[in-house]
């Protein structure tokens, strides 16, 4: 079963902010360290590019390998 581009963003950031909304994660790194703030921000910023220019295939592809190794360990 293929995943829409949404549903494979979506799941990816389960995986990788867990259940906390990925702008809140910055806000929260932000408050710990305003050095680690900007760097998270930057990664959020390229996380959304990233999902933004891959096609959903690849994403489809990135999760199941992802929740296969999940499954594994």
């Amino acid at each position: 079963m293929s995943l829409t581009k949404a549903e494979a963003k979506q799941l990816l950031e389960r995986m990788i902010f867990d259940d906390q909304p990925p702008k809140q994660w910055v806000e929260d790194v932000w408050g710990i360290t305003p050095i680690l703030g900007d760097s998270a921000a930057k990664l959020y910023e390229a996380f959304e590019a990233l999902i933004e220019c891959c096609p959903e295939e690849r994403l489809d592809s990135l999760l199941q390998t992802y929740l296969q190794e999940q499954m594994d360990s």
